[in-house]
């Protein structure tokens, strides 16, 4: 491809500098991102012409849109680390980041808290079978040793069957 005239270089850098002016403002076309291909296809230029070019004897030049490249570049990084985001997809994507982030602590947490759960359950539970163990075992006829015959034993009447008066 030859060479554009001066004419049509200005003509070139005003349209880039009008688009990125508006991709910067977040006035993105359908299915564009605030880019260098993008600002390309919206200034009507190719986009090789941000990057450096190497010539036949290996020697390398600027590209002849390349400083207006690296200005979109670093607008767009004063523009990010502002907190501004032009583009609404690297607003998007920077939020569920974020929330994925949190959804992980949480989720880390909650399996924390399962997990104790899970050991204080085994634990009430070996304690509540030791406790009925212990309970049938207090339950269970003992066999008694063989005991001497009573001396003197002493008849406990049996329960009475006539009510005497209430109580109150």
């Amino acid at each position: 491809m030859g060479r554009i005239s001066d004419t049509d270089r200005t003509h070139n850098e005003e349209a880039i500098r009008a688009a990125m002016d508006r991709l910067l403002r977040g006035e993105l076309p359908p299915g564009g991102r605030c880019d260098l291909k993008t600002l390309a296809a919206e200034a009507g230029v190719t986009r090789t012409g941000f990057y450096p070019k190497k010539d036949r004897d290996g020697t390398v030049r600027e590209g002849p849109y390349q400083h207006l490249g690296d200005e979109f570049v670093r607008r767009l990084a004063a523009l990010r680390q502002a907190g501004e985001m032009p583009d609404p997809r690297d607003a998007q994507i920077e939020r569920l980041k974020a929330q994925n982030a949190e959804l992980r602590d949480r989720v880390a947490d909650r399996d924390e808290t399962i997990e104790a759960l899970i050991a204080f359950k085994k634990l009430a539970l070996s304690r509540l079978a030791a406790q009925h163990d212990e309970i049938m075992h207090l339950r269970s006829p003992q066999p008694t040793p063989e005991l001497p015959p009573p001396g003197k034993l002493t008849a406990i009447p049996g329960t009475r069957t006539a009510v005497i008066g209430t109580c109150s």
